[in-house]
């Protein structure tokens, strides 16, 4: 969000949007997060983009234009020819006869209105100020698909790697893409984007310069060129028009040729908090407790994609402040975080998880985070750690809450000890969530519904879902971004004693249950019903929990 820091205090102060306190505790609070203020205020709630957008066009005297909710059409923006509209930031909103509307988010304000009447004479303009993310979406209309851009780099015969990278990683930043594919076939190379936890094609490179491609990435991840038959890892740094992109780079050979595998570890990606995503007020406030208590364990499960890092992270930046030493122990550190001591496993210097665990609890930390909990090695000095005064946060593979503790016992771990640190366990899924810009009402009742028993979470009567109708914003998808279903255990003295007794998962749940526990299917459908994502989406990650609901 391209707001003068300084201006956008003056305008938040002025208008009484926020006391000059909280201003400069958010203001130091960004710089160390290294994030804009705008974006820190929208992650931690305090006002929301619209409400900053509002704000300044206030204090420019221009009315406000929400284009993510009215995004503009390609006919609309191309009206205005490319480069007038870059250079003034303009967009179309509407036009008449006599009259023209158009959204910038200049700062210039009534002068810009002057300019505008020279370069449309005849028309009145009125001129209106939308948010630059908003402005720079729409600019996407003027953009080429992916595909046909390749073709012209190829075409022209120079610098083919360096550019056709370019236009791939700018198209992924644009889409909002967590990981690029490059995917060998006997022809071409499929270029894919996943989006929101879903892969789509985006283009195709022609077989005879993939080569070309591969040996840059490797030349800039420090990979061995002349390695072709071994799976090789590496790291980039991409710094393009004053933004920098962290990318982990996988490359795997297969029967077509060496498949490439990259992680963006952009900051759209970072800018979460445990409200974005997706908690409940009350379950928000549970974790929040917990966390801040002075020792225990906090375990987040879940499969390979489900999230559980991201909600980890969430946690980290909660807990980060001066007075405490956080260090944490990843493979790899996906999210470098300012005033946190991030180590990474390192095979080959056998710095493992659980040698790195023992290491770290002799450098006096008050949080630790552990990555994974994958032996009993590592969970025997974890709990060890949480039992010795430490808060001590893990990702663990399990299918659901319920069952972390009997794999967790299964794993050797004495059942007193485990009974004395945990703290509270987090199974999720990620679904997505519906497109704003295109999301429209259906009436229905819970017999139509592609779920059997729907009645018993919907009711009888007639009910309001939604969906999205798959508009440009969203790629015509009909979603656009995601957010976590779960099912949070609270480890309550009756949980305590019950792990003594070496209990199933169907136990634990029906105490689970009884004191409040809600499955992650049960959340699901309360998204569901308030429009916040759909039903085929739920049942994509998530199924009544059969056995532990009788």
């Amino acid at each position: 969000m391209q707001i003068d820091e300084l201006q956008l205090k003056k305008i938040l102060l002025d208008g009484s949007y926020l006391s000059e306190e909280r201003i400069t505790e958010a203001s130091l609070a960004a710089k160390v997060r290294h994030m804009s203020l705008a974006d820190f205020l929208i992650v931690e709630e305090d006002l929301t983009a619209d409400l900053i957008g509002q704000a300044v066009a206030e204090s420019l005297d221009l009315p406000y234009t929400d284009l993510k909710s009215h995004p503009p059409s390609k006919d609309q923006v191309e009206k205005i020819p490319e480069l007038v509209a870059r250079k003034l930031r303009l967009i179309l909103i509407s036009e008449d006869k006599n009259k023209l509307t158009l959204a910038t988010d200049s700062q210039a304000g009534k002068k810009l209105a002057a300019d505008l009447k020279k370069q449309f004479p005849g028309k009145n303009v009125v001129l209106t100020y939308s948010l630059s993310d908003d402005i720079d979406a729409g600019f996407l209309h003027y953009q080429k698909v992916l595909e046909k851009r390749l073709d012209k780099i190829i075409e022209a015969g120079q610098n083919l790697a360096p550019l056709m990278l370019d236009e791939i990683f700018s198209d992924a930043l644009t889409a909002r893409a967590s990981d690029i594919h490059f995917e060998p076939q006997a022809a071409s190379t499929v270029v894919r984007f996943r989006v929101d936890g879903i892969l789509r094609e985006v283009a195709r490179i022609p077989k005879e310069y993939y080569d070309n491609v591969l040996n840059r990435l490797k030349v800039q991840g420090r990979m061995r060129i002349d390695e072709h038959f071994a799976a090789q890892d590496g790291a980039i740094r991409h710094d393009k028009a004053g933004q920098t992109v962290d990318i982990r780079v996988s490359i795997v050979p297969t029967i077509e040729g060496e498949k490439v595998v990259m992680r963006l570890l952009a900051a759209y990606v970072q800018n979460f908090s445990l409200a974005t995503l997706g908690l409940s007020v009350e379950d928000q406030q549970l974790i929040e407790a917990t966390a801040t208590r002075p020792y225990g364990m906090i375990l987040v499960v879940g499969p390979t994609g489900s999230g559980k890092t991201t909600t980890l992270y969430a946690l980290l930046k909660l807990l980060n402040r001066p007075g405490l030493n956080l260090t944490t122990i990843e493979d790899p550190v996906e999210y470098k975080v300012v005033g946190v001591n991030q180590i990474q496993v390192n095979t080959l210097t056998d710095l493992t998880f659980s040698k790195g665990l023992r290491s770290i609890v002799r450098q006096d930390p008050d949080i630790i985070l552990v990555g994974e909990i994958r032996d009993h090695e590592t969970v025997e000095i974890a709990v060890n750690a949480a039992l010795t005064g430490h808060m001590l946060l893990s990702t663990f593979h399990a299918n659901d809450a319920a069952s972390a503790i009997p794999r967790l016992l299964d794993m050797g771990t004495e059942p007193f000890l485990l009974a004395s640190t945990l703290s509270i366990i987090v199974a999720q899924r990620l679904v997505r969530t519906i497109c704003s810009a295109c999301k429209f009402s259906v009436d229905i009742t819970a017999a139509k519904l592609p779920l059997k028993g729907a009645e018993k979470y919907f009711g009888k009567g007639k009910l309001t879902l939604y969906e999205g109708k798959k508009c440009q914003t969203c790629n015509y998808t009909g979603f656009s971004g995601r957010l976590a279903v779960m099912e949070i255990i609270n480890i309550t003295p009756e949980l305590k004693d019950l792990m003594l007794t070496h209990p199933s998962a169907q136990q634990v749940w029906q105490l689970a249950r009884k004191q409040g526990s809600v499955s992650m299917f049960e959340d699901g459908v309360h998204k569901v019903k308030t429009g916040l994502t759909t039903l085929s989406e739920l049942l994509r990650v998530a199924e009544p929990p059969a056995e532990y609901n009788k």
